[in-house]
C-alpha cells in the first residue's frame, strides 16, 4: 500500500472519530437527559413539612399539639485554635451540667479528637442524649463558644417537630396516636390525620461543596407549607379527669380487675364529654393501651333487660304492676335452670323484677310472651337499633350482633338468654346510646367527639349533630321505663347510690365474659360489672356507663358493688360543678 493510500485511511479514522464525538455532543446536548441528571446530583425540590394541627378539647385547652424541638450539634471545624484553648473547658462542663449524660472531660476529648481526626461527622457532631426545647436552646446558646454563634463558635441547631400531650395520658386511647410512616394508629390522631398534617411546601434546595450539605437557593420556598386543621372535640377535660380519677380509685382496691371504661354524654346532643379506658399492664398498672368503649363487644348482661321491658310494654303483654312467680329453686326451661343471683325472690311485680334484676322473672316473661313469636321480639330490638352500627368518627368500632331466629346458632333457649342480656355482644357505647334515648325522650342521637375545625383560631366547619328520626317507643312505655329505672337506684340493686340532692335513674349489670371457648374453667369465671343511667332523673342532661372487667376469679363480681360507686362519683363531680344545679352541696354532719 503506497503512502498517499495509507494517509487516507489514517484521515477516515480520525473524520469518523471527530464525526462519533460531534454527535455524541450533539445527542447530550439536545436528546439525552444528561443534563437533568447532573442537575438532580447539584439541584433537587424537598417538601417543608406542615405545621401539624392541635387537637383541643371542648373549652379549647390542648389535648395535643406539635412544638419544635431541636437537636444540639456542632460544626468542630469552626472555632479557632485560640478559642478552644481557651474556653473549650467551659463549654464541656456546661453541656455536661445541662445533659448529665457524660463527664466535662468526656465531652472535651470528643470534640477535640473530631476536631483534629477529622472523623465522619466532625463538622456535624451530635452532643448530647435529647433534643431540647427553643428556651432550652436559648439557655445553649450563651455557653462559651457557642456564644458566638454558628459561623463563629460552630453551634448548629437542627430543628425536629415533636407531639407532646400536655394532660399526659388523659384520654390518650381516645386522642390517640399515628405512626410515622401514617400506616397505622389510633384515635383522633389517626381517623383525622389527612386534616391534621396539612399539605408541604416546597423548597428548591442546592448540594454545598465541601460538605455535600443541602441548602436552600432562596430564602423563600417555591411553595408555601398549609398548616394542618386544629380538631376541637367534646371532651370536657374536668370531667374527663374526674371520670379518671374515680376508675383509677376503684381500679386500685382490687387485683382482680383486667379493665375498664366509663364514658360521660351529653344527652341532648351526644357530645361524649369523658371516655376513660383503662387496661392492666403487666406491671400491675393501668393505662389508656385499648379502647373498651368502642370495641369491647360482649354479653352485656342485666342492663339490656331495659329493652326487654320496653318490648313487653310495647306489645302491651304486661304493666309494671302485673305480677311473676320467680320460684322457690328458680325455673327450669329445657334443661337450663335459671337462678337469682341474691336468692329466691318468690312473686314480685314487673317493676320489682327489673328493680332486683330477676333473671327468672325476664327469662319466664321472654318465653311466655314471645314463645311462638319470636321473631317479633328480635325485631322490637332491631326497631330500638340495638344492632346497628353507630358509624362514630373513630376507627374500631365494636360489631353490635343480635342474632335472628332461625340463624346458625339460635336454639330454644336463645330467646330467655337473650332477654337477660346474653347470647348476644354489644359495645359499652352501644349500650349508652340505648339509654341516652330514653333519657332524651326516646330520641336516639348518635355519639359523636368532634365538634368543629378550626384554623389560626377561627372556625372553619362546624359539625351538626341531630337527633335520628322517630322515637323508640310510645311516650306511655317512656314513662313506665323512667319509673323503673329510678326505682332502681331508689330501693333496688343500685340503692346505695341514692341521693337527695339529685335524682339517678339506671340499672346495674353483671354479665359472665366467655374465654378459652367457654364461661368456666376449673370453677374460675370472668365478669363485667356495669352501671348505666342518666341524671338527673326528671330533666336529664348526662347520662354515663361504667363497666370494670375482671381476671378470672371465684369470687362475686356485681355491677352494683363495684361499678355503681364510680358512677357515683363522677355524677357527684358533674353535680358539685355544673352551674344548671344551684342546688348547695352540703357538708356530711359529724356525729355528736
Amino acid at each position: 500500500m503506497n503512502p498517499s493510500n495509507k494517509m487516507m485511511i489514517v484521515y477516515i479514522c480520525y473524520l469518523l472519530t471527530a464525526l462519533l464525538a460531534i454527535g455524541q455532543i450533539v445527542r447530550l446536548q439536545f436528546f439525552s437527559d444528561y443534563k437533568d441528571q447532573l442537575d438532580a446530583i447539584v439541584y433537587r425540590t424537598i417538601d417543608i413539612p406542615a405545621h401539624r394541627g392541635s387537637i383541643l378539647g371542648y373549652d379549647g385547652r390542648v389535648l395535643a399539639n406539635t412544638v419544635p424541638f431541636y437537636e444540639i450539634r456542632m460544626d468542630c471545624s469552626v472555632p479557632s485554635d485560640d478559642m478552644l484553648n481557651r474556653d473549650l473547658g467551659s463549654l464541656s462542663q456546661a453541656l455536661s451540667r445541662f445533659f448529665g449524660d457524660r463527664s466535662a472531660a468526656a465531652y472535651e476529648k470528643e470534640i477535640v479528637q473530631a476536631r483534629i481526626e477529622k472523623r465522619p461527622g466532625y463538622r456535624n457532631l451530635l452532643l448530647g442524649n435529647r433534643v431540647v426545647s427553643h428556651d432550652e436552646l436559648e439557655e445553649i446558646k450563651k455557653f462559651p463558644i457557642f456564644d458566638q454563634g454558628q459561623y463563629r463558635g460552630g453551634l448548629i441547631a437542627t430543628q425536629r417537630e415533636k407531639r407532646i400531650y400536655p394532660y399526659k395520658r388523659l384520654a390518650y386511647r381516645t386522642i390517640g396516636y399515628i405512626s410515622q410512616d401514617e400506616q397505622s394508629g389510633v384515635g383522633i390522631e389517626y381517623a383525622y390525620n389527612a386534616y391534621l398534617k396539612g399539605h408541604p411546601g416546597k423548597q428548591r434546595v442546592r448540594r454545598r461543596s465541601g460538605d455535600d450539605k443541602w441548602v436552600p437557593i432562596s430564602s423563600r420556598p417555591e411553595m408555601a407549607p398549609k398548616d394542618g386543621i386544629d380538631i376541637v372535640t367534646t371532651i370536657d377535660i374536668s370531667i374527663q379527669g374526674a371520670a379518671e380519677n374515680a376508675l383509677r380509685e376503684q381500679l386500685s382496691i382490687d387485683s382482680t380487675f383486667e379493665g375498664a371504661t366509663a364514658v360521660v354524654m351529653e344527652v341532648s346532643s351526644g357530645a361524649i364529654r369523658a371516655i376513660v379506658n383503662m387496661k392492666k399492664m403487666q406491671n400491675g398498672s393501668y393505662d389508656e393501651t385499648f379502647n373498651y368503649a368502642i370495641s369491647e363487644s360482649t354479653n352485656p348482661g342485666s342492663t339490656f333487660k331495659l329493652a326487654t321491658l320496653i318490648a313487653l310494654l310495647e306489645d302491651g303483654y304486661v304493666r309494671l304492676s302485673d305480677s311473676i312467680e320467680t320460684g322457690k329453686n328458680g325455673w327450669r326451661y329445657y334443661g337450663k335452670t335459671f337462678t337469682e343471683a341474691s336468692g329466691s325472690l318468690g312473686t314480685i311485680s314487673v317493676q320489682q323484677a327489673f328493680e332486683k334484676s330477676s333473671n327468672v322473672a325476664f327469662a319466664r316473661l321472654a318465653v311466655d310472651k314471645y314463645g311462638n313469636r319470636e321473631k317479633q321480639f328480635i325485631n322490637r330490638l332491631y326497631n330500638m337499633k340495638l344492632n346497628e352500627r353507630l358509624n362514630i368518627e373513630l376507627i374500631g368500632e365494636g360489631r353490635a350482633q343480635i342474632p335472628f331466629p332461625g340463624e346458625a346458632g339460635w336454639s330454644r333457649l336463645s330467646l330467655p338468654m337473650i332477654a337477660m342480656g346474653y347470647e348476644m355482644k354489644l359495645t359499652p357505647l352501644h349500650v349508652l346510646t340505648f339509654y341516652n334515648a330514653i333519657a332524651n325522650n326516646g330520641r336516639m342521637v348518635t355519639p359523636y367527639f368532634i365538634e368543629s375545625f378550626m384554623q389560626h383560631g377561627r372556625v372553619v366547619e362546624q359539625f351538626e349533630h341531630t337527633p335520628l328520626s322517630g322515637t323508640l317507643c310510645t311516650s306511655s312505655t317512656l314513662k313506665a321505663v323512667h319509673a323503673a329505672l329510678r326505682g332502681v337506684v331508689e330501693q333496688g340493686t343500685a340503692s346505695r347510690i341514692n341521693d337527695k340532692r339529685y335524682s339517678i335513674s339506671g340499672k346495674t349489670g353483671t354479665a359472665q365474659i366467655a374465654y378459652d371457648g367457654g364461661f368456666v374453667h376449673n370453677g374460675y369465671r370472668k365478669h363485667q360489672a356495669s352501671f348505666v343511667g342518666f341524671f338527673p332523673s326528671e330533666d336529664p342532661k348526662y347520662s354515663m356507663i361504667v363497666i370494670l372487667y375482671s381476671s378470672p376469679t371465684r369470687g362475686n363480681f356485681y355491677g352494683a358493688s363495684w361499678a355503681a360507686p364510680v358512677f357515683k362519683k363522677i355524677a357527684d363531680h358533674i353535680y358539685i360543678t355544673n352551674p344548671f344545679w344551684n342546688a348547695p352541696l352540703e357538708a356530711p354532719r359529724k356525729a355528736s
